[in-house]
């Protein structure tokens, strides 16, 4: 298994932000490219990454591999990854091997792990409600609500979304209309902002965030690129009586 990355940035960052989530992942490699599927610890929220073959320069691969590897220790070494850089990996026995080439070569080998947990299928979700929207305009609405209670509320309308949150004293809202694109009913759904403030960091990567919801119903966040996919998957915050 040999795999190149000419611009391998992306990755990096991606990584990155998915090591806010999970601690170790399995990453699977086969001819269609590399792809990560994990679940938080808490089981809250899962992760989906996809890096299609048409982002490596080069991958050539016997039979589909499966990777375990500690995110904190590939964060770690993907971080000397600088403009310019070309990225090489390659399985050898129980360890990955991470060339980084620029002016000069520098090769570090990652002990593979045994990732514990069985890996959960991809849930089929049904969302009533999608919106497409600035990825710039829905970090500020994530960031604003923050500010004031630790969890928000999507709410859509057939021409109207709204992002709002209340705390014990304070409270925010953020209404959107003509500059997102809706395709929505009527529904109302709450989240962790703990861990959308995680999330968000995909937007970063797009300048688009897809963003698909229902009533009292998982979420899904979605910043794709010509390039890769990554999407996050969360549970709802329901209200519970005593």
């Amino acid at each position: 298994m040999q795999l190149k990355l000419e611009n391998p940035k992306i990755f990096s960052d991606i990584i990155s932000i998915i090591s806010d989530l999970v601690l170790e992942v399995r990453i699977k490699v086969s001819n269609e490219g590399l792809n990560i599927t994990a679940i938080d610890p808490a089981n809250v929220a899962m992760i989906l990454f996809k890096l299609p073959s048409s982002a490596f320069s080069q991958l050539e691969i016997e039979k589909e591999e499966v990777l375990g590897v500690s995110l904190e220790n590939l964060k770690a070494v993907l971080r000397r990854i600088k403009s310019g850089s070309v990225l090489t990996l390659s399985k050898h026995e129980n360890e990955l091997k991470i060339i980084i080439q620029d002016k000069i070569r520098r090769e570090f080998n990652l002990a593979l792990i045994d990732v514990e947990g069985e890996e959960k299928p991809i849930p089929n979700l049904d969302f009533i409600s999608k919106i497409e929207m600035s990825s710039v305009d829905f970090l500020e609405a994530i960031e604003d609500c923050s500010v004031v209670a630790d969890s928000c509320s999507f709410i859509s309308e057939a021409d109207k979304f709204t992002i709002q949150a209340k705390g014990s004293l304070n409270s925010f809202k953020s209404e959107f209309t003509d500059e997102v694109n809706i395709s929505a009913e009527e529904a109302s759904s709450r989240y962790s902002l703990e861990y959308l403030s995680k999330m968000i960091k995909g937007t970063k990567l797009t300048d688009k965030t897809v963003i698909n919801f229902g009533k009292d119903y998982p979420l899904k966040l979605e910043f794709n690129t010509s390039l890769i996919e990554l999407a996050f998957i969360l549970a709802p915050r329901v209200e519970t009586e005593d």
